[in-house]
């Protein structure tokens, strides 16, 4: 049985947000909670809450994000190193595709971890929602999600090419290099993961106020029904610092996780004969 590449991507792609999801799931809980000044957490077991939806989300969400991303990087690069501004739409637009597949999740997710609802699984969240709130409910917050997710992705993956460029493999093809220059295979994970970090702490920065947006739309949907509402209310009661709450754990979890399952699906592509 011979896989497909796009299959391989997927696959790839999948195994990398499980890790991601596994290590930095207690980071995720924290952030809504800030952002709408919720209680604190209680015990290991509540900040493990709201992991079957984070789950449920990353492993296939991740996954469509590489496999998008690999698709259209055969299709328009052919081979060869995406500039800046390619790397922007790139990592933006395979981000809206996951995005939006995945939303209906992403609004079970947000609200779990929230700790206002009562729901007990995901399956019957889901079908709550579309009972109670229909579609509008399943894909509440559509707009702040893309207006953070796609930017974030986009100025992540022209921050990670870039700054791989400026790395002794980047600034030139393996058998190009001299000895010296070659640096050791064991190290290119860590200089993989060190690039992600750089990356994702400025992605983070630039995309902080769409994800506080997004989380009031999605635990409040009655009371913000356009994202021009959420954007006063957050102003009137929070002046500008409240666009930033939330913003140290999310910085942390974004970044991590994207430098995790950026460096763990550079890795298993590797092995799979195949370039990310």
């Amino acid at each position: 049985f011979q896989m497909h590449p796009v299959l391989k991507a997927f696959v790839c792609g999948s195994i990398s947000g499980t890790c991601s999801t596994l290590l930095f799931q207690p980071l995720d809980l924290l952030k809504p909670r800030l952002q709408t000044v919720q209680p604190s957490v209680h015990g290991l077991l509540g900040l493990c809450k709201g992991v079957s939806p984070s789950f449920a989300r990353c492993i296939p969400g991740v996954g469509i994000y590489f496999s998008t991303l690999y698709t259209m990087k055969q299709k328009l690069l052919m081979d060869r190193s995406p500039t800046a501004l390619e790397s922007v739409f790139l990592g933006a637009t395979s981000r809206a595709v996951a995005g939006i597949c995945m939303l209906p999740v992403t609004v079970v997710k947000t609200r779990y971890e929230s700790g206002r609802f009562g729901y007990g699984s995901v399956y019957g969240a889901l079908k709550n929602i579309y009972q109670t709130e229909g579609a509008r409910g399943m894909f509440s917050g559509l707009t702040a999600t893309l207006l953070r997710d796609a930017p974030f992705s986009g100025i992540y993956l022209m921050f990670y090419t870039q700054t791989k460029k400026l790395t002794p493999q980047g600034k030139a093809e393996p058998k190009k290099l001299t000895p010296q220059d070659q640096l050791d295979p064991a190290l290119m994970p860590l200089l993989n993961f060190g690039c992600g970090i750089f990356a994702g702490i400025l992605a983070s920065l630039a995309t902080q106020p769409a994800d506080v947006i997004k989380t009031h739309m999605q635990l409040y949907p009655q009371k913000y029904q356009r994202t021009t509402q959420a954007i006063a209310f957050i102003y009137k009661d929070f002046g500008l610092v409240g666009f930033f709450r939330g913003g140290v754990p999310r910085a942390l979890r974004r970044t991590l996780m994207a430098a995790m399952a950026w460096t763990v699906y550079e890795q298993m592509m590797e092995k799979m004969g195949l370039k990310s």
